[in-house]
């Protein structure tokens, strides 16, 4: 007996779908596309993405193949649709694609719309004013630092300047980290297993993430208490300051502007920023064999997370919140995807398909 290593996938992606649909109906807000004014909408833009993964992995390596000889491209072309690009490997990328961008997508809806359903209970009636947790946090932050809050131990330690020139890059490259990412593993994974494990990890990841800000909605420190990190005197002007700027701006357009093609993209626990780059570590860790892109992903992971504190885009709380993500959702993907943990920091795949014994688990 088998079960089906994407079953887990389509899951989380249709119940993430299903509940922005269903808030978007409850609030009488109509349901956006985030990225809609790239390529398109999402009936361009998924045929686009699915053939872009194609040619992504068949232009470079018939260029190289072929040595500037035409009459190579073809039978190169036809060798690698045949060796690679099997039924498993063409459904491994279009469910993986599909799935990821409706669990994102619905994920950035039901972001917006969290300062709509959870609203403080004490506000006038008739306005917005979004429930947040900012205080507690930022007071719980001053007892790790031990009375101090961490703008000005992480500020004074690191400086304003080169640190924050520095550090913005890091962050501001997670962005398009997370897509080159997904379509990596799904079209060059060795197993099939792991491009499964991959994705599925991600859904869960933005999919529990989402839980995180209803759970305990905060707007961050950088934003709550903005004095502290871009007030005068403070942290040089960097990307990722003209980032925080354009997201506090949307909110307020959302919120009080009457904007309604826009989206509210701040919500403060849990770091995904750390649950996403921490899952990137872990799978590099776990199914790649190069010690020094293990070391390039686990550096990235430890930088992420000072950025997120040095910038004021989360507390500390945020950030452990997203390790514990990562973490389950690594664990979960994993198990869902066919593999089994060993000792240590290793596993091994149960399967090399989509089709995973059920006696394996």
């Amino acid at each position: 007996m088998y079960r089906r290593a994407y079953t887990l996938l389509i899951g989380t992606a249709a119940l993430m779908l299903g509940l922005a649909l269903y808030a978007s109906i409850s609030l009488d807000r109509r349901l956006l596309d985030p990225e809609g004014s790239f390529l398109g909408p999402s009936y361009i833009r998924l045929p686009l993405l699915l053939l872009g993964a194609l040619l992504l992995d068949l232009l470079p390596l018939t260029l190289w193949k072929a040595r500037a000889r035409p009459s190579r491209v073809v039978p190169i072309v036809r060798e690698r649709l045949r060796t690679h690009w099997t039924k498993e490997r063409a459904m491994l990328v279009a469910i993986g694609v599909i799935a990821f961008y409706l669990t994102y997508v619905s994920y950035r809806n039901l972001k917006s719309f969290l300062p709509f359903v959870r609203s403080d209970p004490h506000h006038v009636p008739g306005e917005v004013k979004a429930l947040s947790y900012d205080r507690e946090l930022h007071l719980l932050d001053r007892v790790i630092f031990f009375g101090h809050d961490p703008s000005d131990v992480l500020h004074g330690l690191l400086g304003k300047t080169f640190t924050a020139e520095l550090l913005s890059p890091i962050y501001l490259g997670f962005l398009p980290l997370v897509p080159l990412a997904v379509t990596a593993w799904l079209v060059w994974s060795r197993n099939m297993s792991f491009g499964y494990w991959f994705v599925t990890s991600q859904c869960l990841a933005w999919s529990l993430g989402t839980l995180s800000y209803y759970l305990l909605p905060t707007l961050g420190p950088g934003i709550a208490y903005q004095s502290e990190y871009y007030g005068l005197g403070g942290l040089a002007h960097t990307g990722t300051t003209d980032l925080m700027n354009s997201i506090v701006r949307a909110r307020g357009n959302v919120l009080y502007g009457g904007v309604t093609e826009s989206v509210n993209s701040i919500a403060g626990f849990a770091s995904l920023h750390c649950a996403i780059t921490l899952l990137f570590a872990l799978m590099v860790q776990y199914t790649l064999r190069s010690k020094i892109l293990k070391i390039v992903f686990w550096v990235n992971f430890g930088l992420t997370v000072i950025a997120t504190l040095y910038f004021g885009w989360h507390y500390v709380a945020d950030d452990v919140a997203g390790i514990a993500i990562a973490i389950v959702s690594f664990y979960v993907g994993g198990i869902a995807s066919g593999q089994k943990f060993d000792r240590g920091l290793k596993s091994h795949p149960t399967t090399t398909t989509s089709k995973i014994p059920v006696d394996a688990d």
